[in-house]
């Protein structure tokens, strides 16, 4: 699949870590073929990390993350090490790029992602002005079991080493996943119930629906569309219901009340929350939602930066939902982007949009955090389901 046709969500993220100027931009742009990085040889020359999509024979498109130095010093050296945490939280496959002997920094890193199950690349960088590489060659092969990797970003010495390497340390489930897994086969009919409200972009369809669409189109489904005021007529339209039904969870009720009998049932939040989460921890997650009371405090994470518009799901619809059941002390705050708390514990259940513009890493990382500080986490689709009772009765990706 090609660059232009896969969102950057769903491309293979590459992080690239290393102390400042170790030559971390400089490998970026020998492995791009291009100056994609400012290279300097000022120390904390890469401030915020820069993301570049590349296509890497074998595997196809990628992101690369270039990141700062994670030796910066300082209030805001300390503030650009937080960004480069958060890119390591992106990161599917992680080059370690080592210069001299020095490498303690280099192993805590090392140590950081194995612990998050993330494949790691050692290298060593600028053999070209070294006279021996053995120290850290050593050091290194005791955390990573491996040979490190020794380059010359510079000449481009052992950069195709490094792309094999990738190749050969890909996650087993890479490209792997599907959105809607066994829901949906060749000649199913599939209808997709969408609300083109106030939310919706004008002039386009928003993203995890025109990811949904175009997988059923490759598996060569048979899809009819519809708005929600049209969903009468959509269905009066087949001579045989169709298989399976995906809506926008806020409208779940109403679709459930009018699907036939024999029709499937699930949104495409919750086809997301098994694409780039943990679908089985967020159910069982929801049954909290039950137990809350005005005095509990729930967190709503939204992946989008976008300015809130009326009736938005993340700061209206759904705390207004759990507000109804609940009660109207319920605290809710709500938090965007890369925004997310270390610390949890303030918190009685933490609420995730669909992520369809994090990566499935990123999310899962998320659910890892959760997980470790005994926090319930569940996202939006899940959540109203429950909340609208139907939970137990709509389809859940395999």
């Amino acid at each position: 699949m090609s660059i232009n046709a896969t969102p950057r969500a769903n491309q293979l993220h590459i992080g690239i870590f290393g102390k400042r100027n170790s030559g971390k931009s400089t490998l970026i742009n020998a492995l791009t073929g291009q100056n994609t990085a400012l290279v300097s040889e000022v120390a904390g020359t890469t401030t915020d990390p820069v993301y570049k999509t590349i296509e890497i024979y074998g595997v196809g498109p990628c992101v690369l993350i270039d990141t700062a130095g994670f030796d910066d010093t300082g209030y805001l050296g300390q503030m650009r090490v937080e960004k480069t945490r958060i890119a390591m939280e992106k990161t599917d496959i992680a080059l370690i790029v080592c210069c001299d002997e020095d490498i303690d920094q280099e192993l805590e890193w090392m140590n950081a992602f194995q612990a998050r199950n993330t494949p790691v690349i050692a290298i060593i960088n600028k053999i070209d002005q070294m006279r021996t590489t053995d120290t850290i060659r050593n050091r290194l092969y005791e955390i990573c079991k491996e040979e490190p990797i020794k380059i010359s970003a510079i000449t481009k010495t052992g950069i195709e080493k490094i792309r094999e390497e990738i190749i050969r340390k890909l996650p087993g489930d890479y490209d792997a996943r599907s959105i809607t897994g066994e829901l949906a086969a060749e000649n199913d009919r599939v209808l997709l119930v969408m609300p083109q409200d106030i939310q919706a972009p004008k002039g386009r369809l928003i993203l995890p629906q025109v990811q949904t669409l175009r997988e059923l189109l490759d598996k060569k489904c048979v899809v009819l569309s519809c708005t929600a005021d049209r969903l009468d007529q959509a269905l009066a339209s087949l001579v045989t219901p169709p298989k399976l039904i995906i809506t926008d969870s806020q409208i779940f009720s109403m679709v459930y009340e009018k699907k036939p009998a024999e029709s499937l049932l699930t949104s495409f939040s919750i086809l997301f929350a098994a694409y780039k989460g943990d679908i089985d921890y967020f159910v069982k997650s929801a049954a909290v939602i039950g137990c809350l009371t005005e005095n509990s405090k729930v967190l709503i994470a939204e992946a989008c930066t976008h300015v809130p518009l009326k009736e938005d799901i993340g700061r209206e619809k759904l705390p207004g939902m759990l507000r109804k059941k609940i009660g109207g002390g319920l605290t809710i705050d709500n938090v965007s982007g890369n925004d997310f708390p270390e610390d949890l514990s303030g918190y009685d259940l933490v609420i995730q949009c669909g992520a369809c513009m994090f990566n499935r890493k990123y999310v899962m990382n998320r659910v890892a955090k959760a997980k470790a500080q005994n926090m319930p986490m569940t996202n939006y689709g899940v959540a109203i389901a429950y909340l609208s009772g139907i939970l137990d009765k709509i389809t859940l990706p395999g």
